[in-house]
């Protein structure tokens, strides 16, 4: 078993050790953020990865859900997993079923000082984000949220949202980025149509300030499409504009996931007071 460092490398100007993955028990929580329905009784297990069995556990899980039920062609590194360049710099958070102890969830995070060691982020592949240069210090990217079809009740994703919450606070980061999909057959409407309806709606209700607007290197052509139907975003994406998330701009399309994707930023400032608390606490 390949232990990994810990942290892997520095996570921001402040330094603390990684988290156990089973240190934090979580009975069923109350689904306000994210609207969803309760969960049904069980325990839940939240941490951070700490060795590299438990990343390949994120990664067959990832390659579940965006392979086997979203059709995403992926690299086959190692087979029945989602690996790509970024894993190795990312830190990996992961929900475990408390009785069977099977991740049920996943993120992964890219730290400011990460993403100089990769490159970039993987947000960058998608787009120009030259604006959000003033922010990259404090500014960490989140992907690759996914959860297992059996456990889509809520409460995943809020003990996702607890852990990230604590992490940023007790880090002092304050911006979080990322791609957020949906896929190009989207609540029974094929090609595109539904995505492009969607970007619609949120540039209306959503849209950050011209001065974090980013451009997709490959857009999604939203001026072929229909974006006058009645669709509603995915569950994430409706959860992260519940707290506070603005649209940075038009979609890119992804061919390998099959997705159109928005670029998202969620600053801890902009969160409604009513969360700001679980950002607070943990400072």
């Amino acid at each position: 078993m390949k232990e990994l460092p810990t942290p892997t490398f520095a996570f921001s100007p402040v330094t603390l050790p990684r988290r156990s993955v089973f240190q934090r028990v979580h009975a069923p929580v109350a689904p306000a953020m994210v609207g969803m329905a309760a969960p049904p009784t069980g325990k839940i297990l939240v941490g951070w990865a700490r060795h590299q069995d438990e990343v390949r556990e994120a990664q067959r899980l990832r390659h579940q859900v965006f392979a086997l039920e979203m059709g995403a062609t992926l690299p086959t590194v190692v087979a029945g997993h989602d690996i790509d360049l970024f894993d190795d710099y990312c830190e990996h958070l992961l929900v475990r079923d408390a009785a069977s102890r099977q991740v049920v969830g996943t993120y992964r995070v890219l730290t400011p000082a990460q993403a100089r060691r990769a490159g970039g982020t993987y947000s960058d592949i998608e787009f120009d984000l030259v604006r959000l240069r003033g922010l990259r210090e404090r500014m960490v990217e989140l992907g690759r949220s996914c959860v297992h079809a059996d456990h889509r009740h809520g409460g995943v994703i809020l003990a996702l949202w607890g852990a990230l919450a604590e992490f940023m606070a007790r880090n002092r980061l304050d911006t979080m980025i990322g791609c957020a999909s949906i896929p190009m057959h989207h609540q029974g409407v094929p090609g595109g149509h539904a995505a492009a309806s969607i970007w619609r709606q949120v540039r209306q209700t959503h849209l950050a300030d011209i001065d974090y607007w980013v451009t997709p290197r490959l857009a999604l052509p939203v001026g072929q499409l229909d974006d006058s139907l009645v669709v509603e975003p995915p569950a994430l994406i409706k959860g992260y504009l519940r707290l506070g998330a603005k649209v940075l701009g038009a979609p890119a399309w992804d061919p390998d996931f099959n997705s159109a994707d928005l670029p998202m930023m969620m600053r801890v400032a902009d969160l409604p007071a009513r969360y700001l608390k679980h950002f607070s606490a943990n400072a």
